[in-house]
């Protein structure tokens, strides 16, 4: 035989038993990728649970009260203790009038009316037609018997809308959020037959104090709210000689002020416009004539003390939203880990809850290469923290995605692990992907050898 052929032949033969070697080293070595699974180990540490409507209900009955938002921004108008050192007692404060019995008015500058802008914690309710229509509804929005659905803006001005994702409404008019959803369904394929509005209005209001018969909020709506609406409201002025009467409008640090007798003059009604944050305070004018001698060093040290006020709660609300944003403020977090488009860590929102899917398409939702819809677990541990001994294990299988629903029902806890498990075929490739480069090197290293 030739000694060439020979010599190839030999090549060939050892290259073989070569690369066999590195193969069953890698695979028989544990050099190959491990990915991770949940067992249940059978010791009992770690149960897993199906998740069904049942299961789902049961999982949610565990206590869990939200975090509270920060008081700073859940009262911005609140005048009474501290706020960075300076006295926020509530006051009242006394601005004499140019003469006995004649209030100086000073009223904001005119603007018209603007749309309502959806803001955080409002209520939507999205309606759909029921079913048999010529056009069908979006599937996610299919959910209840009614065909109404309400969602809560959540503090990213945000709605989660089951096998659609998550819309930002937040800011936009009910036309804009109606245009912004509709794009949203049309891109998911769906039908964009719905309509929209606002079923409870939390985000904007005005407060109206003082002598009023019945004091507190009143919530910006659709309509807008005047000055005189806003007082008929709350029960009218509580003063049976209206003559004596002032009203005090604070708005970003400045201060307006009208008589009620020349608010309600028949011959010129005027109409104040009210905005979100404005505060009405309805007060009586006696002080005034005890302070002539003083009005204008009152009236300095008034306009001084509401602007420092207002400065410190503005920079204490500055304060408590850069601790926010650099984690000095303790926050609820839950892990999303294995095969989604971006392992991360997701922050349960203030003074409402979160649910699995929130977390799911906040980390960029399942990955379609690698990540299996069958193995879906929230991994939950005992609500005593001291105990780590037991481990449950909900799993949801999405191949059907009808089951996907359930992940908008399940509640999520604060220390919840998201994982995602591997498809069968992905654990393949990436044992192919670590063995080629050790064979293409081995390969390289024998074809050079004489």
């Amino acid at each position: 035989m030739d000694k060439t052929l020979i010599l190839r032949l030999d090549g060939w033969f050892v290259k073989s038993i070569l690369l066999a070697c590195i193969v069953l080293t890698l695979t028989k070595c544990g050099v190959a990728y491990q990915s991770s699974k949940v067992l249940d180990d059978g010791s009992g540490n770690i149960r897993v649970v199906r998740l069904t409507p049942e299961t789902v209900l049961e999982a949610n009955r565990s206590p869990y009260t939200p975090q509270r938002l920060p008081a700073i921004f859940s009262n911005i108008d609140k005048v009474d203790g501290q706020v960075n050192g300076h006295s926020s007692t509530q006051r009242t404060v006394h601005y004499p009038a140019h003469q006995s019995g004649v209030i100086e008015t000073r009223l904001p500058t005119p603007s018209q009316p603007q749309p309502y802008a959806i803001g955080i914690s409002d209520v939507v309710v999205l309606s759909t037609p029921e079913a048999g229509s010529v056009v069908e509804a979006p599937k996610g929005l299919q959910a209840s018997q009614n065909r109404r659905r309400k969602y809560t803006v959540q503090d990213d001005g945000a709605v989660s809308i089951p096998e659609i994702g998550r819309i930002v409404i937040g800011a936009l008019t009910l036309q804009e959020a109606e245009d912004a959803i509709t794009q949203q369904l049309v891109e998911a394929g769906a039908a964009p037959l719905f309509s929209i509005e606002v079923a409870e209005f939390n985000s904007q209001r005005v407060s109206v104090l003082g002598a009023v018969v019945s004091p507190g909020i009143e919530p910006l709506a659709l309509q807008p709210l005047y000055l005189d609406q806003a007082i008929s409201r709350r029960g009218g002025i509580a003063i049976n000689d209206a003559s004596f009467v002032v009203i005090r409008l604070h708005r970003n640090g400045s201060m307006y002020q009208i008589s009620v007798t020349e608010l309600y003059n028949q011959d010129n009604l005027l109409k104040i416009l009210l905005r979100d944050g404005d505060r009405v305070v309805v007060e009586m004018t006696d002080e005034y004539n005890n302070l002539l001698g003083l009005r204008q060093q009152v009236n300095a040290k008034a306009l001084i003390d509401i602007n420092n006020d207002m400065s410190a709660r503005v920079n204490a609300a500055k304060s408590v939203q850069s601790q926010l944003e650099y984690g000095a403020i303790a926050r609820e977090y839950v892990y999303i880990i294995g095969e989604v488009e971006a392992q991360s860590r997701f922050t349960l929102p203030f003074e409402n809850t979160a649910v699995l899917a929130d977390a799911l398409l906040e980390s960029g939702g399942i990955s379609s290469l690698s990540g299996s819809p069958k193995q879906i677990y929230v991994l939950r541990g005992p609500s005593n923290t001291t105990n780590l001994s037991s481990i449950t294990a909900l799993h949801l299988d999405a191949t059907n995605a009808a089951n996907f629903l359930l992940a908008t029902r399940l509640e999520l806890r604060p220390g919840d692990v998201v994982f995602v498990g591997t498809q069968p075929i992905t654990n393949w490739n990436r044992v192919v992907g670590q063995m080629i480069p050790s064979l293409v090197l081995a390969n390289a290293a024998i074809t050079a050898a004489p």
